[in-house]
């Protein structure tokens, strides 16, 4: 729906993530994407970095400065340091604005009513003047353009850093939603687990994302990937270089993955029967970071026999999503 009046033209649209936060302009679109990360000072707590510039520093800094993330399991574990992430990604966005901004919030569907307002508190502490929530699978259905208005079922299986949101729609409305705290997080804890065991090796949060992103996969792939990795040794205590495949980094995934299957399959479980007929031709469709693992979608199609799509740009359909309810002048005026 256009914009009626200009009050409404400073709101921005956050994806608060475990991972990373997006911000999204009014009229302008995704601004900002950085890690949800905040590098302190242990003595004072002064904030000495946020964004892409703490991210650098996990696992180097100094003894005096930790990197840390506020965010776990897609709620808020520190609401000092989110409070000041979330001050300077709204500053950072909204520079040109005259007056605080109207802020909509993307947040799990699954979180308890404590969790949900800590996130608005948190939201308004860091200076905006009216925060608006909606569920992350809602905003990730909008965000990929799936007509949630339809009397007919929409499914989307978004999955993030800290949470797995799945979600049947219809009429603007969801139908049934289940979120668990199995994503990205568990996925790089159980590659760090998987080398320690099989290699004696440690490595950290870092290491264990690459090594997700460029070699892991939920499916058996045509051609085999390998990569080298770096880390240390646990028994030796020295600085040790293996190769890992991805038959083995598979592997390592394969229980968290499998949670995953089992709460979507729960999800189907539960749609209503009119519902369950509507998926069968037109199935569901994958966002968030966790939807690029390879053959993924290949994997929960063969285990659900629904046609399985990933979204376009899977990583910002949230944000998208929360750009498009800034434009819905009936959405805002009901959650006002």
């Amino acid at each position: 729906m256009a914009n009626l009046f200009g009050y409404f033209s400073n709101d921005i649209g956050i994806d608060l993530g475990t991972a990373n936060t997006l911000v999204y302009l009014k009229d302008k679109g995704i601004v900002l994407r950085e890690p949800s990360v905040v590098a302190l000072d242990t003595v004072t707590r002064k904030v000495r970095a946020v964004g892409d510039e703490a991210k650098r520093m996990l696992g180097r800094t100094p003894g005096n400065i930790t990197a840390i993330r506020p965010m776990k399991d897609g709620v808020i574990a520190d609401f000092d340091v989110t409070e000041a992430m979330l001050r300077y990604f709204i500053q950072k966005a909204s520079q040109s604005f005259r007056a605080p901004p109207r802020v909509v919030i993307a947040i799990p569907s699954g979180i308890t009513a404590v969790e949900k307002r800590a996130v608005m508190d948190s939201a308004t502490h860091a200076g905006a003047r009216k925060v608006i929530t909606i569920p992350e699978p809602m905003a990730a259905a909008i965000g990929v353009g799936l007509p949630i208005d339809e009397p007919a079922a929409n499914m989307i299986v978004d999955i993030g850093g800290g949470t797995t949101e799945i979600a049947i729609i219809s009429l603007n409305g969801i139908v049934f939603s289940k979120s668990i705290r199995v994503a990205g997080d568990e996925l790089d804890a159980a590659i760090i687990g998987y080398m320690k065991r099989a290699y004696n090796l440690l490595i950290g949060e870092r290491t264990a994302e690459e090594i997700k992103m460029r070699i892991g996969s939920a499916y058996p792939l045509d051609e085999e990937l390998s990569m080298e990795v770096k880390g240390r040794d646990s028994v030796a205590g020295l600085p040790k270089t293996i190769h890992i495949t991805s038959q083995e980094v598979r592997e390592a995934l394969s229980d968290t993955i499998a949670s995953i299957v089992d709460a979507v399959r729960t999800t189907l479980e539960r749609c209503p029967p009119e519902l369950s007929a509507d998926l069968v031709d037109r199935g569901f469709v994958m966002a968030g970071g966790g939807s690029l693992i390879r053959g993924i979608d290949r994997l929960l199609s063969d285990k659900t026999g629904l046609p399985v799509t990933v979204a376009d740009d899977p990583l910002s359909a949230v944000a998208n999503g929360t750009g498009a309810v800034l434009n819905d002048l009936s959405w805002l005026m009901q959650n006002a």
